[in-house]
């Protein structure tokens, strides 16, 4: 199986703004996904805590914090990378996320790569019963999906 989806797409603002939107206002423009859920519970609001070794953290309705990754690179406005965890990923798993921000005139391309599918076992329920090529197919849909929420944000 590949292990990694890549998606792409333009947002009209600068490098700089794209990466405050992406990281800074992302509780306000990050969609849930039934199929990827980042907590057992109702989804809450998306947070990044800046900087290497920050974390991405959700925080529910009642006040609990669940921390969906840590930040491995901090690099604005060029990259973000952060460790990613699902509510229903076995223990000790992680996959990891590179987003990489490019100016293109007056636009930036905002680009998405997710890798380490391929460490999720076979009958994790991580994985919906999904083959791999549909499980690589959904979760480049929700991409697209967060990156067209994303587009209208900036």
């Amino acid at each position: 199986m590949s292990s990694k989806v890549l998606v792409a797409l333009r947002v009209k603002a600068s490098p700089e703004r794209a990466f405050a939107v992406f990281t800074g206002e992302i509780g306000a423009w990050w969609r849930p996904s039934a199929l990827f859920q980042t907590t057992p519970r109702a989804p809450g609001r998306l947070a990044f805590e800046g900087g290497d070794g920050g974390r991405l953290i959700e925080t529910l309705e009642g006040g609990k914090v669940f921390e969906i990754g840590r930040v491995l690179a901090w690099e604005p406005p060029r990259r973000v990378v952060f460790s990613w965890r699902q509510a229903s990923f076995p223990p000790d798993l992680a996959t990891e996320v590179e987003v990489v921000f490019e100016a293109l005139g007056e636009e930036t391309r905002v680009s998405v790569e997710h890798r380490g599918f391929d460490r999720v076992p076979a009958d994790s329920a991580a994985r919906h019963g999904f083959p791999d090529a549909a499980l690589l197919t959904r979760l480049a849909e929700f991409w697209q999906a967060q990156l067209a929420s994303l587009r209208s944000a900036a």
